[in-house]
C-alpha cells in the first residue's frame, strides 16, 4: 500500500510538471508559427531547424532545471519570491493567450524580427529562444525542480521536460500539416483554452509564494 501511494506521488509530480510544461511551452502554437517561418524552405531545412531548435532548447531548459536554483541562492532569491514574480510573469503570458495577441514575452521585438531575418540561424533565435525556452518555461522549470521533494520527484520533472520537448519536435516536424488543419481560428482557440489553465497555474504559483514567504515571516 505504501509503495502504490508513493508511486502515485511520483506520477502525480510528472503529470503536473506536464501540463504546466506543455501549457507554457505550446507546441501547436511554436507549430503554427514555425510554420509561417519556413514558408517556401524544403521539407529537409525545416527538418533540419526543428531538430536544431529542439537541442538548443532542450539545453537550455535543462541547464536551468540543474542549476537555476544554486542560481537564484547565490544572488540572494527565495523559492517564494521567484513563485510570486513567475506567476505574475505567467498571468501576463496567460492574458496574452487568451486574447490571441502578441506578447513580448514570447514574440520578439521589432529590432529582433529584423536581426532575424537575415540571419541563418533561426533555430538559435526566434524558435529555441523566446518560443520554445522562454522567460515563462525557464521560470517554470526553476519552480518546478524547487518544489521537489527529492531526486526521484526531480527526475520526474527531467521527464516530464523531456516528453513535452518530443511532443514539440512532433509539432514542428508537422508545422505544416497542423496549420493547415488548424487554421488560424483552430489555433488561436487551441491557444485560449491553454492561456485559462495557465492564468489558474499562474495563479497557484502566487499563492503558493505569499504562503512561503508568510511561513518564512512567522
Amino acid at each position: 500500500m505504501r509503495r502504490t501511494s508513493y508511486d502515485d506521488a511520483m506520477w502525480a509530480r510528472f503529470a503536473y510538471s506536464f501540463v504546466t510544461l506543455l501549457v507554457i511551452v505550446d507546441p501547436i502554437g511554436t507549430a503554427a508559427i514555425f510554420a509561417a517561418m519556413m514558408r517556401g524552405m524544403t521539407v529537409e531545412l525545416r527538418r533540419r531547424l526543428a531538430v536544431h531548435a529542439i537541442a538548443i532548447a532542450g539545453a537550455i531548459l535543462l541547464a536551468f532545471a540543474l542549476f537555476g536554483n544554486a542560481f537564484l541562492a547565490a544572488l540572494g532569491i527565495t523559492l517564494p519570491a521567484l513563485r510570486i514574480g513567475g506567476g505574475l510573469l505567467l498571468f501576463l503570458l496567460a492574458t496574452d493567450m487568451v486574447f490571441a495577441r502578441p506578447s513580448g514575452i514570447r514574440s520578439p521585438t521589432r529590432p529582433e524580427q529584423e536581426e532575424a531575418a537575415h540571419s541563418s540561424e533561426l533555430a538559435v533565435f526566434p524558435l529555441a529562444f523566446p518560443l520554445l525556452a522562454g522567460p515563462g518555461a525557464l521560470t517554470s522549470i526553476v519552480l518546478l525542480m524547487g518544489r521537489a521533494a527529492s531526486p526521484i520527484e526531480q527526475a520526474m520533472v527531467i521527464a516530464a521536460l523531456a516528453a513535452v520537448l518530443v511532443l514539440a519536435l512532433a509539432a514542428l516536424l508537422g508545422a505544416i500539416y497542423l496549420a493547415r488543419w488548424l487554421g488560424i481560428t483552430g489555433a488561436n482557440v487551441v491557444s485560449r483554452v491553454l492561456g485559462i489553465i495557465l492564468a489558474a497555474l499562474a495563479a497557484q504559483l502566487v499563492l503558493d509564494g505569499v504562503s512561503g514567504f508568510l511561513a518564512r515571516a512567522g
